[in-house]
């Protein structure tokens, strides 16, 4: 990585132990991800309230991450990743002390916060440290953390649900948690740079979001969330049912191993050939996935579903935070992380009931169906409203043209107006 050798000992440094504190939380997390489902089907639960137990998880990132966002503008990125770490320690006993639904959905809603908190104070931390002309491939490095953490959590959470039981599993989670906390108070916490005074300074919540620069990325990251959420809420319980001979762990697994493998040159990519690029690449990849598992009755094609899926979280959700980190000040960064990802956050949540609902009149097969549908909406949104005009917006979505939104070029345009 020579963009990193370029920086200052106590800036790599820095940056060490932020990729470890999220490698740790990332594993917490997604322990529990093949795992949870199955603990509370275990409990009596019907498909519905499954769904509606991992749904609310995103209602803990809707209801706190605009107030977080707000805050690691004014008190700095440091505060969020500490309260998301806390979180990320204590939810896991939770799971430990009750199989009720009522006291899950609790639960649930409250270790969405240690998301919601993490991921923005993480993006918008390293958007701050990152040079705008090695952007991508700084972000692009320093996000392989979610993919370790997502392959190495899957197999670890299956492993010790199957030997040891759930409640060793929920204790590694929260021990997990906690190893993360140590590391982000470790992280230095420099202060928010802030440029001269601008009317974007000035906007709130409501206008940022109807920002056609911000408005746009919000739809697509919301209709995405459904298919990820019906994909990490269902697809341990679709192989259940299917009876296919494929662990949903190394589903999860295989994911992670092909979004780490992608993001290794997409970050260093979109620096030359442009985010747009690889935003409709990412989308492509997820409209791939759920069509695979729509069709899927063999190991393969489970596995190259899980490689799809991978390949588009890999490259869309970190390329859309380096599109969000070109298109804002410092200085309302975290408000923007915070409403692009609500977005996503916003999906997840209406996936699982939603298609939880669907899963119960056509079955878990057909509600992949139903998802791939809903992806290509996407896919069309993003190809021909993502810039200025139909053209632009086309241009830029197969990376022939610049962003028109970036700060850069928006100065641009300003000086030779």
């Amino acid at each position: 990585m020579k963009a990193l050798n370029t920086f200052d000992t106590e800036l790599r440094r820095n940056l060490l132990i932020l990729f470890t504190a999220g490698l740790l939380f990332w594993s917490s997390l997604s322990s529990l991800l093949p795992t949870l489902p199955l603990y509370i089907d275990d409990g009596g639960a019907s498909k519905q309230e499954i769904g509606i137990v991992m749904g609310s998880f995103a209602i803990g990132l809707l209801l706190f991450r605009p107030m977080l966002g707000r805050l690691a503008d004014e008190r700095g990125r440091k505060i969020v990743l500490l309260i998301g770490t806390i979180v990320a320690a204590i939810a896991p006993f939770g799971y430990l002390a009750t199989q009720s639904i009522g006291l899950l959905i609790l639960v649930r809603i409250f270790h969405g916060i240690s998301v919601a908190a993490f991921t923005t104070g993480y993006s918008a931390l390293i958007a701050d440290l990152a040079p705008a002309e090695t952007r991508g491939e700084i972000i692009g490095y320093m996000t392989l953390a979610t993919p370790l953490g997502l392959a190495i959590g899957p197999a670890l959470g299956g492993y010790l649900e199957a030997t040891s039981g759930y409640g060793i599993l929920f204790l590694v989670s929260a021990e997990l948690g906690f190893f993360a906390l140590l590391g982000i108070v470790q992280v230095m916490n420099p202060p928010v740079q802030t440029q001269e005074q601008t009317e974007a300074e000035d906007r709130n919540y409501w206008q940022i979001l109807n920002s056609p620069q911000v408005r746009v990325p919000t739809i697509v990251m919301l209709l995405v969330g459904l298919s990820i959420g019906a994909v990490h809420t269902f697809v341990s319980l679709f192989l259940k049912s299917s009876q296919v001979d494929f662990n949903g762990g190394l589903f999860f697994t295989a994911s992670a191993i092909a979004s780490f493998s992608i993001r290794v040159f997409a970050g260093k990519a979109s620096d030359r050939f442009g985010r747009g690029l690889f935003i409709t690449f990412g989308i492509l990849c997820y409209v791939l996935a759920l069509i695979l598992l729509w069709q899927a009755h063999s190991p393969m094609v489970f596995l190259l579903a899980a490689i799809a899926e991978g390949a588009g979280g890999g490259t869309l959700i970190s390329m859309m935070i380096v599109m969000m980190a070109d298109r804002s000040l410092p200085e309302e960064r975290g408000q923007i992380f915070a409403l692009c990802i609500a977005g996503l956050d916003l999906g997840i949540a209406i996936a699982a009931p939603l298609l939880g609902i669907i899963a119960e009149q056509v079955g878990y097969r057909d509600m992949f169906g139903y998802g791939a549908a809903i992806t290509s909406v996407a896919l069309v949104i993003f190809v021909t409203q993502s810039s200025k005009n139909l053209s632009n917006s086309l241009r830029f979505a197969l990376g022939l043209a610049p962003d028109v939104y970036a700060l850069k070029n928006l100065k641009i345009r300003s000086e030779e107006i």
